[in-house]
């Protein structure tokens, strides 16, 4: 028996919202609502193609929207901002009739956002397609195959929807400490592929060693913080011998595709980074917040440097 259609927005419709918003509107034959940022490039292109088109010139249709309407009673809203973007909008979604709401992004402490929408509503999830909007707005997605997993969520009802939907997932019952131990490596990767982009071929051995030494002190900081490194697959990275896991990053620098994916992270490493070190200032842990803070990146624009 298939799913009644449910009524769903997806908050931010950049390449992650689109290719969830796509394949819940196209395959899930759900009732989507896209909202993205006013007078935003992307907002334009939505309307213009009255929906999300992708490189298969398929298309998806959807309701375009420039704001979220507290007063609507979604059964779902999926938030796919970065968490430094979706901050402000959190008053909004606290107001929200909204049944539901998904956040589908990095973020150190998300019992925060549990304490400011309630207890009843949050979600937590994670994707991990790739994804990449063409300069027309035209959507390219790689939802399985090498080098893609799962999406993880924190309620099995979703995990439902999206499988469904043509995008495979799993259950997640620990899904706020999966999130705070999957940042150092969020860390990690946007940092070494940003320091990379600007040398334009990869970051040396001794940055590949501080990024090794970074993911350390980050896991140090989650278990003096009280909380275990979650889920076993983290707990290998943090035993593994550091020379391995700087050889790993060491040579994902050199490839170009990730260098250029990931070089715009750097504005979401920063706000995890000072979430992080905030935590740990709080704690009275102020040598663990200061190692961790300089893992911030250079703050000047990489696409004015030399890239590959």
């Amino acid at each position: 028996m298939s799913q009644s259609p449910l009524n769903i927005a997806v908050l931010g419709v950049g390449k992650i919202g689109s290719t969830i918003a796509f394949q819940l509107s196209q395959i899930g034959n759900h009732n989507i609502t896209g909202i993205a940022r006013p007078k935003s490039k992307r907002l334009e292109q939505l309307r213009q193609h009255d929906g999300i088109i992708n490189t298969k010139n398929q298309k998806a249709q959807i309701t375009t929207l420039d704001t979220l309407n507290p007063q609507i009673p979604y059964d779902l809203i999926i938030v796919t901002l970065l968490g430094h973007q979706a901050e402000p909008l959190l008053p909004t979604l606290q107001q929200s009739s909204a049944k539901c709401i998904l956040f589908m992004f990095n973020a150190f402490t998300p019992e925060h956002l549990i304490n400011t929408i309630g207890q009843e509503k949050p979600a937590f999830g994670m994707s991990f397609f790739q994804a990449n909007l063409k300069p027309d707005g035209r959507l390219e997605s790689k939802i399985t195959g090498p080098g893609t997993q799962k999406t993880v969520l924190s309620d099995p009802r979703w995990v439902k929807l999206f499988t469904s939907s043509g995008l495979p997932a799993e259950f997640e019952p620990n899904m706020p400490l999966w999130l705070r131990c999957h940042t150092p490596m969020t860390i990690a990767l946007e940092t070494t592929m940003a320091k990379g982009y600007r040398r334009g071929s990869g970051v040396s051995w001794g940055e590949a060693m501080d990024t090794a030494n970074g993911i350390r002190d980050c896991f140090a900081l989650i278990r003096k913080l009280g909380h275990e490194v979650y889920p076993k697959g983290k707990r290998r990275v943090d035993a593994c011998p550091k020379w391995i896991i700087a050889f790993g990053f060491w040579f994902l620098s050199r490839l170009k595709s990730l260098r250029e994916l990931f070089v715009t992270g750097t504005p979401e490493c920063d706000a995890i980074i000072d979430a992080m070190a905030e935590v740990a200032e709080e704690a009275g842990l102020q040598k663990e917040a200061e190692r961790v803070r300089a893992l911030k990146p250079v703050r000047d624009d990489p696409q004015k440097a030399k890239h590959g």
